[in-house]
């Protein structure tokens, strides 16, 4: 049976990420299995799952770029920021198409973001959506997304709703409910997020996502043929190759001299930087490979330390 690995998920609607986790570990029948990022309940699209040993590799993948479609409704203010929520105001909506695209102009790179009060942010211990179910107010302070692009759709201004449709690619922890109220502001009325389809996260695509239903059904052989290795999705790594003799000390916690590694890649961020704050040892992460069986093995993450002038292994994934 399958130990570790990724499988990349199409979350339906009406569905937490944990109701998705909980399948996956009934179908499984592993108990260590994670997901990569959460969607909302009412949300839908990829949720990479993590099995086993690959759930290691989650914190790797902050700087993976998200990709999300979504509709908002203009003239309705809820508490949510989304139409599921309660609607605390309503008001008419008379805005352009110019207007619309101005308005949405401003999403464009490094901006200040303030999170939603129905969300799972820690604040003091406890998420914000707990204090929010109780009526209290807690001080939320703003913080840096990237927008890597925002591209509007279609417009509808015509309607009894007016609706904006938009794709729009960003960081981890942006809250596209609120570039949806955020903009409606900007336009002088409400915005709320209507529908929200993620259809891309890091490597993940909505293309190549299975269904909940082929999980609860998939037999090992199916399993195989969709499972993603561990190391696909670290892929702003660099990458060393070296011998099966070293790939055993490596295993063993030996630091790696560079002269007795192949350096096939460097780090994408060794080069350029990020647009956000980043673990600074993530400039100097490789994924290494051991020469086993004829063929490249994935054999963990290792960071070069400058004290040492060596690759010290960070998290070992190679089990014999």
């Amino acid at each position: 049976m399958i130990q570790n690995g990724i499988l990349n998920i199409n979350k339906p609607q009406n569905m937490t990420s944990h109701d998705v986790v909980a399948i996956a570990r009934r179908a499984l029948g592993i108990k260590k299995i994670g997901h990569t990022g959460t969607l909302d309940p009412m949300a839908t699209g990829v949720l990479p799952i993590c099995i086993g040993r690959s759930t290691r590799i989650i914190e790797y993948l902050d700087m993976d770029i998200k990709k999300y479609r979504c509709t908002m409704i203009l003239g309705i203010q809820t508490d949510t920021q989304d139409i599921w929520g309660e609607v605390l105001e309503r008001c008419d909506v008379n805005v352009t198409e110019a207007e619309v695209r101005k308005a949405f102009a401003a999403f464009d790179g490094v901006i200040d973001q303030k999170p939603p009060m129905y969300s799972a942010l820690k604040v003091n211990g406890r998420k914000l959506y707990e204090y929010a179910r109780e009526g209290k107010e807690v001080e939320v302070k703003s913080r840096k997304i990237f927008i890597k692009s925002l591209d509007i759709e279609h417009i509808d201004l015509e309607g009894d709703e007016k609706t904006v449709t938009f794709t729009v690619e960003c960081s981890k922890g942006t809250y596209i409910r609120t570039i949806c109220q955020d903009a409606g502001r900007a336009m002088g009325c409400f915005g709320t997020l209507a529908s929200l389809d993620r259809v891309e996260s890091g490597i993940f695509s909505l293309e190549t996502a299975i269904t909940i239903e082929e999980l609860k059904t998939m037999d090992e052989a199916w399993l195989s043929a969709h499972l993603i290795d561990t190391d696909q999705p670290l892929h702003n790594f660099g990458k060393v190759v070296v011998s099966k003799d070293v790939g055993e000390k490596f295993i063993m916690g030996w630091k790696l001299p560079l002269y007795l590694c192949e350096v096939q890649k460097e780090p994408r961020y060794a080069s350029e930087d990020f647009y956000l704050p980043m673990r600074d040892e993530f400039k100097r992460a490789y994924n290494v490979y051991g020469l086993y069986d004829g063929g490249e093995t994935f054999l963990g993450v290792a960071f070069y330390d400058e004290k040492y002038k060596k690759l010290v292994a960070d998290k070992v994934f190679y089990v014999r």
